[in-house]
């Protein structure tokens, strides 16, 4: 009976363990968006970034924001200095002047320049048919991140046409996660 109820815990405590957002491509963010309409998140990294290795650790692995993502986004990892093709808007982005040979800082991914990524991490938002909402540069805790991905998803950002609108949205609004 002892053994059952450790293996009974082990499971469930190796489930809720390995929960986590299910990360795509863009190219299969876009291709799913045709069959299933959904926005797009998009956490825009590099590999020697440290706010971005924090955004994994601390944000990304979050009960909460893993359960928002995976819902209500189709959630996109890219890597702003890889070598991934990304047709978007007609137009094949590829990083023509990344050195494999080089460690840490790369070249800058087309499609990242495109977006005007300029600060690691990004993350970036698109709507359901796949145009781009906007860019949101840094390292976000949980209840941070929270705000955008509520607004976006609301489309409560479409009502926010002013400083002091937005300014009103970030006082009034109560964080859950």
């Amino acid at each position: 009976m002892r053994n059952i109820l450790l293996l009974v815990l082990f499971l469930t405590f190796g489930v809720a363990n390995s929960q986590e957002i299910k990360w795509m491509t863009m190219n299969e963010a876009l291709a799913a968006q045709k069959k299933a309409p959904k926005k797009i998140f998009m956490d825009v990294y590099t590999t020697w970034c440290g706010p971005c290795k924090m955004l994994d650790k601390n944000t990304f692995s979050d009960k909460e924001v893993i359960e928002y993502v995976n819902k209500n986004y189709y959630a996109v990892k890219f890597n702003a200095e890889g070598t991934e093709e990304v047709t978007f808007n007609d137009f094949t982005y590829t990083n023509p002047n990344y050195d494999p040979s080089r460690t840490g800082r790369n070249s800058q991914h087309l499609f990242a320049h495109a977006l005007k990524v300029n600060a690691y991490p990004t993350v970036v938002f698109f709507r359901d048919n796949g145009e781009l909402i906007q860019a949101v540069p840094g390292y976000r805790t949980p209840p941070q991140l929270e705000l955008f991905l509520k607004m976006i998803q609301s489309d409560d950002y479409l009502k926010i046409t002013t400083t002091e609108a937005w300014e009103e949205y970030q006082k009034n609004f109560k964080p859950t996660f």
